[in-house]
């Protein structure tokens, strides 16, 4: 196969397939991607066959900021039979092909969305003849390949596969989060994709613990201090807004009426720094940048809002920046992580890790 197909946010095919590009040609891959607006999805073509197994293996999608999944595919198949599709899918599957579970989807439009109840339709006689030519595994099976067959319209797929150890552990590329009934804003659904994207399961325990202190900057009306409070953490809320109610009820959250760009905490006992003000992206990097380098935190996450335009261009300046000021004030050992969440809309989240950091004094 040479052909990668991925998923994104609905108007931000341009990013994705900048982006997808300058990874492909870093480790190199040579090709080019092909998009249309609103589409919701990538193709980048290799122009070499098999490429697109090196850029599954090389190239995680958690390592991409506007891609929520990657599988390499076949071309679209057009023109399905109505009276058989199935057959017509797996018979233009390589019998060399061996993976352990099937995922029916399509792009996360409302075009294609209208096609999700056919999709839940044509999964069990998609599975059980993959299974008769031995291309699915008998039972599921975690740590094989997922077989993908993404429908673009009734006759027309693109059908592919991904690998386990790189690609979004989720149909879609989508975490999905139910509302919380007492949430003060869906802004938490952010807060809470994050955790999971960011944060690996087996170490949610220590990372997300009870007791820990965490200041929520720019934190009216509490929809970020909501998901702290929930993990049983202790929050400074910093903002001059007012905070839900029930969340100061809980004796967990103190309000703090400052401008979260001047606050400074007056303990070094904070483990998780978390922001999603309203400002230019330079000015909240600058912010983060000045936690880190004074020591302020251990973790941070902070949604970084976007431009209309070059918003790819801008966030690779933004991150490019954090670092190099990071890595000159004597910082080494830090964790830079950005992902532009489901749950965003206009902005990307970012992710500083500073449990590894060393300080080295820098020459002057």
């Amino acid at each position: 196969m040479k052909h990668v197909l991925l998923y994104c946010r609905q108007g931000y095919e341009k990013e994705c397939a900048a982006e997808i590009q300058e990874r492909a040609e870093q480790i190199g891959v040579f090709g080019f991607a092909k998009t249309q607006v609103n589409q919701a999805y990538v193709i980048f073509e290799c122009y070499q066959a098999g490429q697109a197994a090196l850029l599954l293996e090389h190239v995680p999608v958690r390592q991409l900021i506007f891609a929520r999944q990657m599988f390499a595919s076949l071309p679209l198949l057009e023109e399905l039979p109505v009276s058989d599709r199935v057959s017509a899918i797996v018979d233009a599957l390589p019998e060399t092909l061996r993976a352990g579970r099937i995922w029916v989807e399509t792009p996360d439009t409302n075009e294609a969305k209208a096609l999700s109840k056919f999709c839940r339709k044509v999964t069990v006689p998609l599975r059980q003849a993959l299974r008769a030519k031995k291309i699915l595994s008998a039972q599921e099976h975690e740590k094989k390949p997922v077989l993908h067959v993404c429908f673009v319209s009734a006759t027309s797929a693109f059908v592919g596969y991904s690998q386990v150890q790189t690609h979004a552990p989720y149909p879609m590329g989508i975490l999905r989060l139910k509302m919380p009934k007492d949430g003060p804003s869906r802004s938490t659904l952010k807060l809470e994709e994050a955790f999971h994207v960011f944060i690996p399961k087996d170490e949610q325990e220590k990372r997300l613990a009870s007791g820990l202190h965490a200041v929520d900057l720019g934190a009216c009306p509490g929809g970020w201090t909501y998901q702290l409070v929930r993990h049983q953490m202790f929050v400074a809320a910093v903002d001059h807004g007012a905070m839900a109610p029930h969340l100061m009820e809980t004796g967990q959250v103190k309000h703090v009426a400052q401008d979260g760009f001047t606050y400074e905490p007056p303990r070094k006992n904070v483990y998780w720094l978390v922001c999603d003000m309203v400002d230019k992206p330079a000015r909240v990097a600058e912010l983060m940048e000045r936690w880190a380098i004074y020591g302020w935190c251990v973790e941070a996450i902070f949604n970084l809002k976007l431009p209309m335009k070059s918003r790819y261009k801008e966030v690779q300046q933004v991150l490019t920046t954090l670092e190099t000021i990071l890595l000159e004030q004597g910082l080494t050992g830090f964790v830079l992580q950005c992902k532009h969440l489901y749950h965003d809309r206009d902005e990307v989240t970012v992710h500083l890790d500073l449990r590894q950091v060393k300080r080295q004094m820098k020459s002057r």
